[in-house]
C-alpha cells in the first residue's frame, strides 16, 4: 500500500502542465493552458489545464482529473502504476507502507482489495471449468472478449472462497457482499455462476453480476448495496468502454451484461448497462459528461417499454440543450444479443439508425401506444407530461418539448405553458412561489460554498468554524458534502508539507460516494477561473446569506409556534429570534438580504 502522504507530496512536487505537456501541445489561455483533447477527436481546443489548481478538464468530452488521473486515462495505467510513473518523472522513490498495528487500509480500499482478490479467484476458476468455458463458447464469446471483461466462474459449492482468503471469517467478506452470514452459518453468495466483475471509473472491482448457466432463478444475481457499490450510480461496461464512447461520439445503453459484451465483441464498444435497476439521473449524467449523445436500446417487450419510459424520466432533468438522447425499442422478441447473432453488426447499426430522438419519443412514450383521438386521451397526455416538463431546467429543449406536446394535444403552446405555470407574472407579494425561490437560493448558495472549497482547499481552515455552524447538522446531502470536503482539506492541510492543491484534494476524495458531483462542480469553476481572493469574497457573502436564511427560518418557526399556542414564553422566544435576525441583517450589505 502506498502511503497517502507520499501521494500528496508527489502531486505537490510535479506540475500537471509538465506531465500533460509531454503528450499534448498546450498554449496559454488566461490563467490556464489550452490544447486539443487527447481523449476524443476535435478541431477546436476544449482541453484545459489549470497549473494553479493542478487539474485538467475537457469541456468537449468531460475527461478530468489530476496528473495521476491523466496518466491513467492517457496511458491506460492502473492507479498504482500511474503513481509509479509519475514518481519516476519526479525522481522520487515510491515507498510501500505496511498497516500499523491495529490499523489497516481505509474502509473503501480494504473492500476493493477484497473484491479484486475474489475477481482474480473467479477468473482462474473459469479456466479450469470446462462447463463454464463451453457455456461462454455456446453464447458466441471468444477468449479475448472474456479476458477483456475479466469474466470468471464461481464453483457450485458452499464455500469456494475459502481457497482465496486466509481468513474466511473476515468481516470484510460479508461487507463486500461476497459472503452471507445467516444464523451462525457462513457461505458464498455466488455459487455455480458465470461472474461479471463490475469496475468503477478507476478500474477497481466494486461488485459482481452473476448468471446461472442452466435453468433456475434468479437468472442474474447482483452484489448487494455496499459502501463501494451503489447500483444507482454505476454502469456496467463504462470503465471498459470509456475510450470507445469518446471515439464513437455516443453511448449505447442496453439492458444486460451479455448485451454489453456481445455488442462490444461485434464492434460496439461504446455499450453500457444498468446494474439490475432502472436507469437513474446519475447514470445519464455520468454518460453526458463523456459524450453528447446517449442512445437507449431496449427490448421491444413490455419490460423494455417500461425501462425506456424510466430512462426518459431520468434523462429530462439532466439533459442540456447541447446534448442529445435517442430511444430504440428493438423488434418484438429480439434483444441486442440475438440481433447481433442473426444479422451481424450491420443489422444492429441499421436498427440504431431508426432510433427516435427524445423530442419524438416523448409524446409517443406518454401516449403509451394509444390513440389521441378523443379529448379525454389528449387531456390525459397533458396531465402525464406536466411533472416531466416541470422537472426540466428552463431552456430550448423544454420549450421544444412543450411545443411537441401542445401540437399532439391540439392546444396552443401558450395555453399549455400557462396551465403548467411556466409563463406566469411574478406575484405582487410573497407567496408559495417566492418561498420556493428562496429555498432554491439556499441550495444554490450551498453549491457555491462547496465549489469554492473544492477548488481552493487552502480556504477550508479559514472558514471551518462557519462550515460547522451552518452545515454541522448535516441536514441534507449538500451539507454532508461540504463537511466532507472541509474536513478532508483541513486534516490534510495540517499534515501536508505544502499547500493542498485542488488536484490533490480530488485524489483524496476519489473514493467518496459524491466524487462525481465534486468533479462536475470543479469543471464549472475551471471555466470561471476564480482566484483565491475572489473565492474568499464569494464564501464570505455566501455564509452571510446562509446565516440570514437560517435566522429567518428560526424566526418564522417561533412565530408559527406562538400563533398556534400563544403564551408569554412563546412570545419571548419569537422576540429574541426576531432581534437576532434584525441584528444580523443590519451587519451585512443590503443586496445580501435577497
Amino acid at each position: 500500500m502506498i502511503p497517502q502522504g507520499f501521494i500528496q507530496d508527489l502531486l505537490a512536487r510535479v506540475d500537471i502542465a509538465d506531465v500533460v505537456g509531454r503528450y499534448v501541445q498546450l498554449k496559454k489561455a488566461g490563467q490556464n493552458l489550452l490544447g486539443l483533447c487527447p481523449f476524443h477527436g476535435e478541431k477546436t481546443p476544449s482541453f484545459t489545464v489549470s497549473p494553479s489548481k493542478q487539474f485538467f478538464h475537457c469541456f468537449g468530452c468531460g475527461a478530468h482529473g489530476s496528473a495521476i488521473g491523466f496518466l491513467m486515462e492517457h496511458r491506460g495505467l492502473g492507479y498504482v502504476d500511474a503513481i509509479r510513473e509519475l514518481a519516476q518523472m519526479a525522481g522520487m522513490q515510491v515507498p510501500e507502507e505496511a498497516p500499523r498495528a491495529g490499523e489497516g487500509p481505509s474502509r473503501t480500499r480494504a473492500l476493493t482489495e477484497v473484491l479484486a482478490r475474489a475477481a482474480e479467484f473467479y477468473r482462474k476458476q473459469l479456466k479450469t471449468s470446462e462447463a463454464a468455458v463451453d457455456y461462454l463458447k455456446a453464447r458466441g464469446l471468444t477468449g479475448q472478449t472474456a479476458a477483456r471483461f475479466a469474466l470468471g466462474f464461481a464453483p457450485d459449492a458452499w464455500q469456494p472462497l475459502r481457497a482465496a482468503f486466509d481468513d474466511y471469517d473476515d468481516p470484510r467478506l460479508a461487507e463486500a457482499g461476497l459472503v452471507i452470514s445467516d444464523e451462525g452459518k457462513r457461505y458464498d453468495r455466488f455459487r455455480g455462476r458465470i461472474m461479471f466483475p463490475i469496475r468503477n471509473a478507476r478500474g477497481q472491482v466494486i461488485g459482481f453480476g452473476a448468471r446461472i448457466m442452466g435453468a433456475g432463478e434468479p437468472k442474474y444475481l447482483n452484489s448487494p448495496e455496499t459502501p463501494v457499490f451503489h447500483k444507482g450510480q454505476e454502469l456496467y461496461g463504462l470503465h471498459e468502454g470509456r475510450d470507445a464512447i469518446r471515439q464513437a461520439g455516443r453511448a449505447i445503453v442496453v439492458e444486460g451484461y451479455m448485451d454489453v459484451i456481445q455488442l462490444a465483441q461485434a464492434g460496439f464498444g461504446e455499450s453500457v448497462a444498468a446494474l439490475g435497476t432502472a436507469i437513474t439521473g446519475a447514470h445519464v449524467s455520468a454518460l453526458l459528461r463523456i459524450t453528447d449523445h446517449v442512445v437507449f436500446a431496449f427490448d421491444g417487450d413490455a419490460a423494455g417499454r417500461k425501462a425506456a419510459r424510466r430512462a426518459l424520466e431520468a434523462t429530462l432533468p439532466v439533459i442540456a440543450d447541447t446534448k442529445r438522447a435517442s430511444f430504440l425499442l428493438l423488434p418484438e422478441g429480439e434483444d441486442p444479443d440475438s440481433l447481433i447473432k442473426a444479422h451481424g453488426k450491420q443489422g444492429f447499426e441499421g436498427e440504431l439508425e431508426h432510433a427516435l430522438p427524445l423530442s419524438r419519443f416523448f409524446v409517443r412514450a406518454l401516449a403509451g401506444g394509444g390513440s389521441l383521438d378523443t379529448a379525454e386521451d389528449r387531456a390525459a397526455l397533458v396531465a402525464a407530461a406536466k411533472p416531466l416538463l416541470l422537472s426540466m431546467a428552463p431552456g430550448a429543449m423544454r420549450a421544444q418539448l412543450l411545443r411537441e406536446l401542445a401540437e399532439a394535444a391540439r392546444l396552443p403552446a401558450e395555453e399549455v405553458a400557462s396551465m403548467f405555470g411556466l409563463r406566469r407574472a411574478a406575484p405582487s407579494r410573497p407567496g408559495p412561489m417566492a418561498r420556493r425561490t428562496r429555498h432554491m437560493d439556499v441550495d444554490d448558495l450551498k453549491r457555491r460554498v462547496l465549489q469554492q472549497l473544492l477548488v481552493h482547499p487552502q480556504l477550508a481552515a479559514e472558514f471551518a468554524d462557519l462550515v460547522t455552524e451552518e452545515h454541522g447538522a448535516g441536514e441534507d446531502q449538500a451539507d454532508r458534502e461540504i463537511l466532507e470536503v472541509t474536513n478532508t482539506s483541513v486534516d490534510q492541510g495540517l499534515a501536508a508539507t505544502s499547500a493542498l492543491s485542488h488536484g490533490a484534494l480530488m485524489e483524496l476524495l476519489a473514493d467518496s460516494e459524491h466524487a462525481n458531483a465534486y468533479r462536475a462542480l470543479a469543471a464549472q469553476e475551471l471555466e470561471l477561473e476564480t482566484d483565491v481572493e475572489t473565492a474568499r469574497q464569494i464564501l464570505t457573502e455566501a455564509f452571510g446569506k446562509l446565516r440570514l436564511r437560517r435566522l429567518e427560518r428560526v424566526r418564522s418557526e417561533h412565530l408559527n409556534a406562538y400563533q398556534q399556542e400563544p403564551s408569554p414564553e412563546a412570545l419571548e422566544a419569537y422576540r429574541l429570534a426576531d432581534q437576532a435576525y434584525l441584528r444580523a441583517r443590519s451587519e451585512v450589505p443590503e443586496n445580501t438580504h435577497r
